[in-house]
């Protein structure tokens, strides 16, 4: 039995695929199918059901795949011990960051991340929440920068910063010329979403839950559109097809000044308009945090990797610590 049999079958378990599998371990699909059929003849056990173009793992295979990662992650451990000794700041982190965030936290985040700790490259990585956690459950990464909520993995979790929802608003629309919206004024509208799998939509089903009915039904095509990204939305809303939430990162820094004539731009044909409800209730927002295995033991990683994330500007939002 080799560490290289462990990665081999811990990536056939994740990817269902032996084909693909083979590909995240940069090795020939023949030279992994023999491996995991080797170990498998030494364990005297089947840890995987084969059909055609279907891979599934067995019960006894669920408990060998995971004791596999967790002996993977204490060889990987062996490595930093070592890189830790020399500089406790060496070698690479990995980094998951969710669509709606990535865009408008990175390009800052890595300008600062190399200004103060060059030793330390960051690996990025730009998936969905439920992604992200699998891949921070398998040790593919590091730590992710997410949206709460989302559910217990039992991780290890720091806040980071609270960022506020705004409504986004074609400005031929009649409430362009208000300073602030209520959700329930945004009852009526055609609401542009994100597609299924975005945390944030999810996020705006919350503020607006009238919609939620409509984006699950037939009804749903009449009231809603669905888009691939944050920018794909706005480029719909700049359009006149609909509203939208966004967050609060997400809007140009000069967008929010109203009668400032702004370059040409799909965003000069869309106002942001905060939200303020009726009763008095905070208005929308989203907590956004940085998680990562309790038994990742790169503290000092960690920790840097906050300073960098406070050190960029964050207008609109509030910092936590």
């Amino acid at each position: 039995m080799t560490l290289t049999e462990l990665k081999y079958i811990v990536a056939v378990a994740r990817e269902k695929h032996f084909g693909r599998a083979a590909e995240a371990c940069y090795v020939s699909q023949p030279t992994l199918s023999v491996a995991v059929k080797k170990l498998e003849d030494e364990l005297e056990v089947k840890l995987f059901e084969r059909s055609a173009g279907d891979v599934t793992v067995t019960p006894l295979g669920e408990e060998i795949v995971r004791q596999a990662q967790s002996v993977l992650e204490q060889a990987a451990e062996i490595k930093e011990i070592a890189k830790r000794g020399k500089d406790p700041l060496a070698g690479p982190l990995t980094l998951g960051v969710i669509y709606t965030i990535g865009p408008y936290l990175l390009p800052e985040l890595v300008r600062h991340s190399i200004a103060s700790t060059p030793q330390m490259p960051l690996m990025l990585q730009e998936n969905f929440t439920v992604k992200l956690l699998e891949m921070l459950r398998t040790g593919e990464i590091d730590c992710a920068i997410l949206a709460e909520p989302f559910p217990d993995t039992g991780l290890a979790i720091a806040p980071l910063y609270d960022e506020p929802f705004l409504a986004a608003v074609p400005s031929s629309h009649p409430l362009a010329e208000r300073k602030n919206v209520s959700a329930l004024e945004l009852k009526n509208e055609t609401m542009l979403l994100l597609g299924a799998g975005h945390c944030f939509r999810d996020h705006v089903l919350e503020v607006c839950p009238e919609f939620a009915r409509f984006a699950s039904n037939a009804e749903g095509i009449r009231r809603t559109f669905e888009g691939s990204s944050l920018e794909t939305i706005k480029h719909m809303v700049s359009a006149g097809m609909g509203v939208t939430l966004v967050p609060r990162l997400s809007v140009p820094r000069d967008a929010l000044h109203t009668g400032v004539r702004r370059r040409k731009s799909d965003d000069a044909h869309i106002r942001y308009l905060p939200i303020k409800e009726s009763d008095g209730s905070a208005p929308p927002m989203r907590r956004v945090v940085l998680a990562w295995r309790r038994s990742f033991t790169r503290y000092e990683a960690i920790a840097a990797l906050r300073n960098a994330i406070y050190a960029c500007e964050l207008p609109g939002v509030k910092r936590l610590s």
